[in-house]
């Protein structure tokens, strides 16, 4: 407990824990950070999103994203559109449901009959 009470009283750094670059005091990596950075949003707007950071926090990592600023914009660029694939393959398997907040509600609970016929799991209603 006093190594942690320690770092955490320490000065900031960026340090890799395997999952890329992140401050020394938190679980916020570079990444994290990134796509405030490309929008141009200020400390204190990034600080309303995670309020655990500090402006030494922030400025340290917004510091290493500038030496590296074509290197992680292009890697943020490739997750963004990741994403966006994932989230238009999920579209396709499973088209959103439209209609009055009644009739989704009817649609769902229909669908989950179905499925609890055809699992067993429970008795249809």
């Amino acid at each position: 407990m006093a190594k942690l009470k320690a770092a955490m009283n320490s000065e900031p750094r960026l340090i890799d824990r395997g999952r890329g670059l992140q401050l020394s005091t938190s679980r916020i990596t570079v990444a994290d950070l990134v796509p405030y950075f490309r929008r141009g949003a200020t400390y204190e707007e990034i600080i309303r999103w995670i309020p655990i950071l500090t402006p030494q926090e922030i400025a340290l990592a917004e510091a290493h994203y500038r030496r590296h600023k074509f290197e992680l914009d292009e890697k943020d660029r490739r997750v963004m559109e990741h994403r966006e694939e994932q989230t238009r393959l999920q579209h396709l398997r499973f088209p959103p449901l439209e209609g009055t907040p009644e009739e989704i509600r009817a649609k769902l609970r229909e669908r989950l009959r179905l499925r609890e016929g055809k699992n067993g799991d429970r008795n249809p209603a």
